[in-house]
């Protein structure tokens, strides 16, 4: 049941936020208002961001007397359902690991109804920057050291007591505690007094997004959207992870199971925010050849791939021929992890490029796992 005042946009032509999406269709995203209150119990202050399949808020819990944020999804679709069981599966276990306080976790789920289905509606305790907005402050690279330790914990958790892999680790769904609610409140206060920009489509309104104030404390990393995440079995098939952080055994075509999530860590933790460079970058027009590029350059970075990992491929075939050579007439410069790293020197350097390729193996099970990373001797040194 939800209760709304009436805002005063005004009319704008240009498209707005979720509208600029190609295949964008009104009727799919819930119509929000501000001030409006849900379950008699969640009161709207102002949008806080957007994306392909949701609408996040901040609320006002009036019962708890305390901020939330309110996640509400396109009608129907997947990937709420499958948060929502990842959520539910997570709050069920019990358990004193340090890692689950770094992990986004459920406060309270309902679902509102819709012109094409119901919304699931996901609320939690808000969270600040993401990391690509504190690498943006940092002028492109981060002390990545402790967040790349807070993040670890996190796995450890997720990997060992909850059985889940997250499948989409990256700088956006990771985003810092906040220490003090002022940026809430202030945030509450600016856009009751200058509304951010509106705009009206037929019985709805689309707002702009506001951002929080940068804090001068950052707190700690969380790991958040669990859209895609997988639990349950021992390994999985079906394309996952975004296409710079693909592991060998997702473009190949192989059965996964939680050493994606290391993978993605090496590139992603270890190297994008200690280099401020992505290691894979070439996106071609056509998906094959972005693939081809993108395994030719794990080849130049960590030698050929196992013959027995090609076998097990489902897709091998379209990349290597049968003496396992890349038969996609692709040029990539000869390089190597040693010549690419350019901040370290020495034994450091020596003992950061270790740490990187016990996460960066073709081979899965040669990964170690998030626990055996924690004790690895290059973190013991920071």
């Amino acid at each position: 049941m939800a209760t709304k005042r009436t805002p005063s946009p005004q009319r704008h032509t240009q498209l707005l936020e979720e509208e600029s999406f190609s295949w964008y269709n009104s009727g799919r995203f819930y119509p929000v208002h501000l001030g409006e209150v849900f379950e008699s119990r969640y009161q709207v202050l102002g949008k806080l961001g957007y994306g392909s399949v949701s609408t996040v808020w901040l609320c006002r819990d009036l019962k708890e007397r305390e901020y939330v944020t309110l996640k509400i999804y396109i009608s129907e679709h997947r990937q709420a359902r499958n948060e929502l069981n990842v959520f539910t599966h997570i709050r069920a276990i019990k358990t004193s690991h340090p890692g689950l306080k770094l992990i986004r976790t459920l406060r309270d789920a309902f679902e509102l109804p819709g012109k094409l289905g119901a919304h699931q509606c996901l609320t939690h305790k808000p969270l600040g920057l993401t990391l690509s907005d504190l690498r943006k402050q940092c002028g492109g690279k981060l002390p990545g050291e402790p967040v790349i330790n807070y993040l670890l914990l996190a796995l450890d958790f997720l990997h060992t007591e909850a059985r889940v892999v997250h499948t989409d680790i990256q700088e956006s769904n990771i985003m810092m505690t906040i220490t003090d609610d002022t940026i809430l409140k202030k945030f509450e206060y600016e856009e009751r007094d200058e509304p951010s920009t509106c705009k009206v489509d037929g019985d709805r309104v689309i707002y702009a997004s506001r951002a929080l104030d940068i804090p001068d404390e950052p707190g700690y990393p969380v790991l958040c959207d669990f859209s895609n995440a997988q639990f349950g079995e021992e390994y999985y098939i079906g394309e996952v992870m975004p296409d710079l952080y693909r592991a060998p055994e997702i473009v190949l075509g192989i059965p996964w199971n939680e050493k994606i999530d290391i993978w993605s860590i090496g590139l992603m933790l270890v190297w994008d925010l200690f280099e401020g460079k992505h290691m894979f970058n070439q996106r071609l027009p056509n998906r094959d050849l972005s693939s081809a590029a993108h395994l030719a350059r794990m080849i130049t970075l960590l030698g050929p791939p196992p013959m027995d990992l090609l076998q097990r491929g489902k897709v091998s075939e379209d990349f290597f021929d049968k003496d396992g050579r890349l038969v996609a007439d692709i040029v990539i410069p000869a390089t190597s992890l040693e010549s690419e790293e350019e901040n370290l020197e020495g034994e450091e350097k020596a003992l950061f490029l270790q740490f990187l390729r016990s996460m960066l193996q073709w081979e899965p099970r040669d990964r170690k796992s998030a626990k055996e990373l924690i004790e690895d001797p290059w973190l013991q040194i920071q």
